[in-house]
Order: C-alpha cells, then structure tokens, then sequence
C-alpha cells in the first residue's frame, strides 16, 4: 500500500479512482466496510482504491481541548487500512488552513482536481469542509457537478448499538476489553516505547516493563491478561495499568509483565493486545499480599490466554 504525506505529494490520477474520506480512527467494523466497499469498487473498475485520512486528528487544530486519546496510532491505522485491501493512503497535513477550507473547494480542488476522484464511499454521518458545512447531500450535489458517484454506508449495528469510534472508546475507558473488541472486530492493542519505571516489579520478583502510552487511548485501571509483541514475537504476559497504591504512587502507570522473557528492551516499542481484565485495582496491606496476587493474576492471565490464541 502507498503512504502519501502531504496534498502536495499526491501524484497524477491513477487508474479509476475510488476513495473514502475521514479520520477513521480504530477502524472499526463501520470502517471497515467503507474500505472494502472502496477496494470492490475499485477492482470491478481496475481502478485504485484510496483512503484520504488526517494528521494529526482535526479536532487537535480545531478545539485541543476536545481532542481525545487516539483509539490507533498512525502506524497501526496504516497497518489495519490496508488489511482491507486499499492500495493507497492520502493522509493531509490537517492545519488551520485546511480546515478552513470552504466544501466546494475541497471538492474541486482536491477530489476532482488533484486526484480525479470517479466514486466516493462514505458514511451516513460523514460531513467535510469548513465547520462540516460539506454534508453527504452537498457531496452528492458535488458529485453530479464534476461527474463523480457518491455511495452512502449504512450505519453498522452490533447487539443493539451503533459501531462507532466514540463508544468503542467508552468501552475501553471501561475496561471492558472483551465488548470491545466485538465492535473493532480485533482486540484492543496499544503500542509504546519501553521506558524506566520505578522497578517495583523487579524487585518483588516480577519484572516489568513500564511503557510510554502519552498518545493513545489506556484501558481503565486494572490487571489484564494480554499478548506482547516485541521484535515480531508474540509473547503472553499481565498487565497492570493503576496508581501502584500498594506503594503510594501517584503517577498512572501501565507496567507489563511478560512470560518466560528476560531481554533488556528499554527504548524499543512493544504492542500489548488485551484480551480479558483480571480484576480491578487493589491496595494491599503488604507487599507480601501482592505477590501472592500476582501469582493468581498470572495463573487467571494463562488460563485465559489458553482460551484465546492470537
């Protein structure tokens, strides 16, 4: 798949353009769809299906105050698009100046002027352009002016409610990893670099790894069973993410705890894929009573581990 950075970077109309437009962030089933919808269109047409995303996320320049943790870094979004069978990835540089772009302009500008878009598929809530102001009838109405079709997704339902990026993040912020997981149609991973922590872990006889996860979405607090990716292996593990209250932390920390690994890996960037919580966060009285918890956490993580190979 090609990774274009930058409006200025995209090349000469390839063949049959079909696209989808928007931040997708998690890409979740609902995105999911869009994109093989895209990537069909695009082979009964011999065409070339493409994904125009952002970077940063829009509401970072638009209100940062509003912006919420990221559900999938970019390398990750990049990874998850193109299992979907999109052969390119537009991702503009998303400042004040884009965003104040007027619909039509966009449109005509960018869709038709520099990309010769022939169909675009988007879903039902979509909206683009200054203030949303480019709603899916005004692209509709874009779309006859400069000859393009338009294709509306439905929205996507699981279980009674909607698929959305919103609600998967709720789910997390839950802890609630195993719905989760049905609305993103993968587990829920994050990705870090391994940084030093305080070394309590170490020194009670269950190291850890402590990550840096400043830019994405944390589950809520609690211990996990999780996978660790590192180095393109796939190790088991537990992880807690908390306050460390048995030792009057103050600093919320996600510290894993990889099985049968005793490799020095700090600076390099691991992946934790969660598939079940544990339990929630517990002050115990002695380190003593931890460490006879943590043995039950890691007996609970490899059971369940067991049950759910990656």
């Amino acid at each position: 798949m090609q990774i274009i950075r930058g409006t200025k970077h995209i090349p000469d109309p390839g063949p049959y353009p079909v696209m989808s437009i928007g931040n997708f962030d998690g890409v979740h089933l609902g995105h999911q769809i869009i994109f093989r919808r895209v990537a069909e269109i695009a082979r009964e047409n011999n065409g070339t299906g493409i994904v125009f995303t952002f970077e940063p996320h829009p509401l970072k320049i638009i209100a940062p105050e509003k912006a919420p943790p990221l559900l999938t870094s970019f390398r990750k979004k990049m990874e998850l698009i193109e299992q979907c069978g999109i052969d390119q990835v537009i991702c503009a540089d998303f400042n004040q100046a884009f965003a104040d772009q007027h619909p039509r302009e966009f449109a005509e500008n960018i869709l038709v002027g520099k990309i010769g878009v022939k169909e675009i598929v988007v879903g039902y809530d979509y909206a683009f352009g200054r203030g949303r102001e480019g709603t899916i009838a005004y692209l509709k109405k874009m779309g006859e002016e400069f000859h393009f079709k338009v294709h509306v997704i439905d929205p996507v339902e699981f279980e009674g409610h909607r698929v959305g990026s919103s609600y998967v993040r709720e789910l997390i912020e839950e802890g609630d990893v195993v719905r989760a997981r049905d609305f993103l149609g993968r587990y829920y991973s994050i990705q870090g670099p391994v940084v030093h922590g305080y070394k309590t872990g170490r020194g009670i006889g269950f190291p850890t790894a402590n990550i840096d996860t400043s830019k994405v979405q944390i589950p809520g607090t609690g211990v996990y069973a999780v996978y660790v990716t590192s180095e393109g292996k796939v190790y088991s593990g537990v992880v807690n993410i908390g306050f460390n209250p048995t030792f009057n932390r103050d600093r919320l920390s996600v510290e894993v705890h990889i099985f049968d690994f005793g490799d020095t890996i700090y600076g390099e960037e691991i992946e934790i894929t969660f598939i079940e919580r544990i339990r929630g966060e517990i002050q115990f009285q002695s380190a003593e009573e931890l460490v006879d918890q943590i043995q039950k956490d890691i007996a609970t993580a490899k059971t369940i581990l067991s049950r759910n190979p990656l």
